[in-house]
C-alpha cells in the first residue's frame, strides 16, 4: 500500500523531491558572530522562502522588527520536539510581550533535526495584510534572530538569554547571477598602516596608480577589503578618478582629506568611479557592463577616500583597509559611469532640532541633464544600480524620476534606511534617463534627540543626502546636484542683513540686533525652534530656488553650473500600485504542498537514515521515520 501510494504521488508530482527539498536559495548570510545561525532566502512561487540552519536542538526564532529590537516585532518560532515539527506565528507589542498571532501566515515547508543542528524552511507572502505582520518591500529590513537549547512548550518559547541578535538586510535585492572564475586577475588598493586619530570622524585620502595595461580591461567586480575587527570602524569608501598629469611622487604618502595641508594633487580627484558603505557586499557589474581601464580616457591615478567612524574615540587604531578590483580582457559591450546626485554637501543644508520628520531634497535638474545628455547621448543613459547615502539622522531616502511634468516609477528607495547598512541596490529593470528629465534625491530625517541644528557636512553627526547612480554608456557628467538658497532660510528666522562683501566663513550677520555679529550657524541655533516652526521652515526650504551643480569628469563644469533653478512642477505625481495581499491559503495550494511534502517524507526516510527529518504542512501534519 505504501509503495503504491509513493508511486501514485511520484506520478502526480514528478519534480517534487528534487525541486521541493533541494531547491537552492540564492541569498545566504551568517547572522551571528560564532557561525551558529545561518539564514538563506529567496523568491519561491510569488512568496519568499527562508531557511534557518542553527546549531541547537531546541527552538529557533526569526522575525522582522522596525528598530532591530523586540518591541512591535513580527516573529516566527519553530523546531522539532518529540518527533513532531512545529512552527508558530507570533508578534510582540510595544512592551515586548510575546503573543500568538490569530492569523498564521508562515507556512512550514521542511524541518529537520540531528545531533547538532535544527533546520527549518518556511515561506510567507510579502504582504499578508495582517496588522501584526511586517510587509516585506525593497527597503532595508531589520531581521531579528534567537535560539534556545530547549524546544518551545505549550506556554511558548523560553527566554533566549544572549542567544539573539539583529541584522539589516535587503531581502528583495535581485539575485546576482555572474560567478567569477577563481583564476580571474585582481589588484588591491589598500591603505598602509593608517593611524586613526582618537576623534569621532576621520576622512583619510591616499592616491594610487592604476596598474599599466597594454590593452583595455574591464573591472567586473569590486570588493571591500576590511581589516578584521574594523568592520564598524570603516564607514564608507569612495574611489575617485584624478588628473593624469602627475608623476609618481604623489603616491608617497596619504593625508587626512579636506585638511588645509592636504596635497594639491588631491584636489583634482572629483569624479567618483565607485562607492561602498558599511554593511555592503562586493559589487558585480551586469554581464554587458564593466568599468573601463587601460585607455587614454580611463583613470591613471585614483584617490581612495576612507571614512573612519570612531565614536568612542578609541586610541591606537591602525588600519589597512581598501578595495579589491577584479578585471578581465574579455571586454563587455558598455563602459560604466557614475553620477553623484542629490544635495551638494554644504552648511546650506539645514535641519532644525527636535523634528520627528524633516524632508530635504537634492535636485539633478533638467537643465543639467539636458545639456550633458544632448551633447553626448541624446538617446539617454541606462541606470542599473543605485547607492543611497545619508548619515545618522537619516530615516528614508527616495530617488524620484520626472519627465515632462510626469513622475515616473521610483528609481530606488529605502523607507527604512539604516546608517550601518548601505549597499548598491541592483535595479530589477534598467531605467533610462533622457535629456530634460529631472531627478530628486529625497531624504527624511529624525532629529528628536537633538537640541541644536544639524548641518550638511562630512561628520556622521552632520548630514548628507546623496544618490550614486551606476549607468552606461559612460558620458562626461560626474555630478548633478544642488544646494538651496541660504538667504531666504535666514530671513525665516528674522535675519535682515549680512556683512558684504563676505570675507569670513561662515559669514557674519549685520542685523537685526539679536543676531548682530553672529555667524549664520550661531543665529540658526539661537532661534527658538519648535515643531510648528520646524514644519513651516521645511515647507519653505522645499520651495526655494536651488543653485545647480553640474560637473564634468575632468573637474571642468557644464555651462549651466551655478545657475539658479526652481524645483520641478509635477503635474502628474506617480501613483504606486496598491499592495496585494497573498492568496496562497487556497485549498488547492494546500493540497499540492501536502502531496509534495508527503513525498519528501517518504523519500527522505530512505535518503537520510542518520538524521531525523520532519516535514509538515496543512492536513498531513507530520511523518515519522
Amino acid at each position: 500500500m505504501c509503495g503504491w501510494l509513493l508511486l501514485l504521488l511520484w506520478g502526480l508530482l514528478p519534480g517534487a523531491v528534487a525541486g521541493g527539498l533541494d531547491r537552492a536559495l540564492p541569498h545566504r548570510t551568517l547572522l551571528d558572530s560564532e557561525g551558529k545561525y545561518w539564514l538563506s532566502w529567496g523568491p519561491r512561487g510569488g512568496r519568499l522562502a527562508f531557511r534557518l540552519e542553527v546549531r541547537t536542538a531546541g527552538y529557533v526564532g526569526f522575525g522582522f522588527s522596525p528598530t532591530g529590537a523586540m518591541a512591535a516585532a513580527d516573529i516566527v518560532v519553530g523546531g522539532v520536539a518529540h518527533g513532531r515539527p512545529y512552527l508558530q506565528d507570533y508578534f510582540t507589542n510595544t512592551n515586548r510581550e510575546l503573543k500568538k498571532d490569530g492569523q498564521q501566515d508562515y507556512h512550514l515547508e521542511y524541518a529537520m533535526e540531528n545531533s547538532t543542528h535544527t533546520i527549518i524552511e518556511f515561506t510567507r507572502e510579502l504582504h499578508t495584510c495582517d496588522v501584526n505582520d511586517k510587509s516585506i518591500t525593497e527597503s532595508t529590513v531589520r531581521v531579528i534572530w534567537a535560539y534556545h537549547h530547549e524546544d518551545a512548550g505549550e506556554a511558548g518559547p523560553k527566554y533566549h538569554d544572549s542567544n539573539r541578535g539583529t541584522k539589516s538586510l535587503r531581502l528583495l535585492n535581485p539575485e546576482k547571477t555572474n560567478v567569477l572564475s577563481t583564476a580571474i586577475s585582481y589588484f588591491d588598493l589598500l591603505n598602509q598602516d593608517v593611524p586613526i586619530p582618537n576623534k569621532g570622524t576621520t576622512y583619510w585620502c591616499q592616491m594610487f596608480k592604476i596598474p599599466v595595461f597594454q590593452e583595455k580591461h574591464h573591472v567586473i567586480k569590486v570588493e571591500p577589503v576590511i581589516q578584521r575587527g574594523h568592520e564598524s570602524l570603516v564607514h564608507h569608501i569612495l574611489l575617485y578618478q584624478c588628473s593624469s598629469s602627475f608623476n609618481d611622487s604623489v603616491l608617497d604618502y596619504g593625508h587626512e582629506c579636506y585638511h588645509p595641508n592636504m596635497p594639491d594633487a588631491f584636489l583634482t580627484c572629483e569624479t567618483v568611479i565607485f562607492a561602498w558603505a558599511i554593511g555592503g557586499e562586493g559589487f558585480s557589474y551586469p554581464p554587458h557592463v564593466g568599468l573601463s581601464l587601460g585607455t587614454p580616457f580611463d583613470p591613471c591615478y585614483v584617490l581612495l577616500e576612507v571614512h573612519y567612524d570612531n565614536p568612542t574615540y578609541k586610541e591606537g587604531l591602525i588600519d589597512n583597509s581598501g578595495l579589491r578590483l577584479f578585471h578581465t580582457t574579455d571586454i563587455r559591450k558598455y563602459d560604466a559611469g557614475v553620477i553623484e546626485a542629490g544635495l551638494w554637501v554644504s552648511l546650506f543644508h539645514t535641519i532644525p532640532p527636535g523634528m520627528p520628520e524633516f524632508r530635504s531634497e537634492g535636485h539633478c535638474t533638467l537643465e543639467c541633464l539636458e545639456e550633458a545628455l544632448e551633447a553626448e547621448k541624446p538617446s539617454g543613459i541606462h541606470v542599473f544600480a543605485v547607492l543611497l547615502h545619508a548619515h545618522l539622522a537619516g530615516r528614508g531616502i527616495r530617488l524620484r524620476h520626472f519627465r515632462k511634468g510626469e513622475e515616473m516609477r521610483l528609481l530606488a528607495y529605502d523607507d527604512d534606511f539604516d546608517f550601518n547598512f548601505q549597499e548598491f541596490q541592483y535595479l530589477k529593470e534598467e531605467q533610462t534617463i533622457l535629456p530634460g528629465d529631472n531627478l530628486i534625491t529625497e531624504c527624511r530625517y529624525n532629529t528628536k534627540d537633538r537640541v541644536r541644528m544639524t548641518w550638511g557636512g562630512l561628520s556622521t553627526r552632520n548630514e548628507m543626502c546623496l544618490s550614486y547612480l551606476l549607468y552606461y554608456p559612460r558620458i562626461n557628467l560626474t555630478r548633478c546636484a544642488s544646494i538651496p538658497d541660504i538667504m531666504e532660510q535666514l530671513q525665516f528666522i528674522g535675519v535682515k542683513e549680512i556683512y558684504r562683501p563676505v570675507t569670513t566663513w561662515p559669514f557674519i550677520i549685520k542685523s537685526p540686533k539679536q543676531y548682530k555679529n553672529l555667524s549664520f550657524m550661531d543665529a540658526m541655533n539661537k532661534f527658538k525652534w519648535a515643531k510648528k516652526e520646524g514644519l513651516s521652515f521645511n515647507k519653505l526650504v522645499l520651495s526655494l530656488p536651488v543653485n545647480v551643480r553640474c560637473s564634468k569628469t575632468d573637474s571642468a563644469e557644464w555651462s549651466i553650473q551655478g545657475m539658479t533653478a526652481l524645483p520641478p512642477h509635477v503635474e502628474r505625481p506617480y501613483k504606486a500600485e496598491p499592495l496585494v495581499c497573498g492568496a496562497s491559503s487556497s485549498s488547492s495550494l494546500h493540497r499540492s504542498r501536502s502531496l509534495e511534502l508527503l513525498v519528501g517524507c517518504l523519500v527522505l526516510g530512505s535518503m537520510l537514515p542518520s538524521t531525523r527529518p520532519w516535514l509538515s504542512f496543512g492536513a498531513w501534519g507530520r511523518c515519522f521515520l
